[in-house]
């Protein structure tokens, strides 16, 4: 039970960097790039008073602080890049799409056992998300776009599968957001518009930089050995959903019957991802 309220926690952290996102680059206060950097910055100051506190040393192999920071800045630059050219609903179910096929793949190279009802759970959920973002009208494919996008995936998919090999979490994360943002910032001194950086702008990203970010994915990273690659993969569907539902609650938005279907179906593939999953797999 603890270990699902954990992970209900990250997705919620995650879904909150959405919102945060879009709260901030979507209202025009902050370029994507700039919001990128600020918030890697703010969760590597927020991760490093955590360490200090806590006392722990941030060594960590070069090589995966290079995996770690890589495959972190690599999420972050395709992402942001990525919704220069995409509809948020197409973008999501790219990235989601990308991440659960490489860790579902990577569990099956590495012998996880998969029950077949879990492939069906985790097509359910997906193809719930899918009814849920796909988007209205006539949908035109940026393919720079999609390919950005799809490299946040690979990114984003690589950073949660090196989070099953660390032996401190917190210190971990904080290596890799050091790296990360190192890396992001000649990007970001390339593409971003530091006259369209409002105080609100910053504000948010430093937030979804300290907060959900730092700490969600700290955490993140501690629960995710616990989960197998297949049930890690899934419940990461969830997040467009969540961020979809804190929109209706908070900002307004319209519950509509497409939505709720598509909801009950990405939960219910979940569900039996994690129900079924191999009592053998820890």
């Amino acid at each position: 039970m603890r270990l699902i309220l954990l992970t209900f926690v990250v997705m919620l952290a995650f879904a909150g960097n959405s919102i945060l996102n879009r709260l901030a680059v979507g209202a025009g206060d902050i370029d994507a790039m700039s919001f990128a950097q600020i918030r890697l910055a703010a969760g590597v100051v927020m991760l490093l008073v955590l360490c200090r506190q806590r006392q722990q040393s941030l060594s960590q192999p070069l090589r995966m602080s290079l995996l770690g920071g890589g495959s972190l800045a690599l999420y972050m630059i395709g992402f942001s890049l990525a919704y220069r050219s995409l509809d948020a609903g197409l973008g999501a179910l790219i990235l989601f799409g990308i991440v659960q096929i490489t860790m579902f793949g990577w569990g099956a190279l590495r012998g996880s056992v998969v029950a077949p009802g879990q492939i069906l759970g985790a097509l359910m959920a997906f193809g719930g998300l899918a009814y849920v973002l796909w988007p209205s009208g006539t949908v035109q494919v940026s393919l720079i776009g999609a390919a950005f996008m799809a490299a946040a995936g690979l990114g984003w998919a690589i950073y949660s599968l090196l989070g099953r090999q660390v032996q401190s979490p917190l210190a971990a994360t904080t290596v890799n957001f050091i790296w990360a943002t190192v890396m992001v910032l000649p990007l970001t001194v390339w593409l971003a518009d530091p006259a369209a950086i409002s105080v609100v702008g910053a504000g948010l990203a430093i937030v979804s930089g300290a907060v959900t970010s730092g700490l969600g994915y700290a955490l993140w990273y501690q629960v995710l050995p616990r989960l197998q690659p297949a049930v890690a993969a899934t419940v990461q569907l969830s997040v467009p959903v969540i961020a979809m539902l804190i929109g209706v609650v908070g900002l307004g938005e319209v519950l509509s019957l497409q939505r709720f279907i598509g909801t009950m179906a990405v939960l219910g593939g979940i569900a039996l991802v994690i129900t079924l999953a191999p009592r053998a797999v820890k």
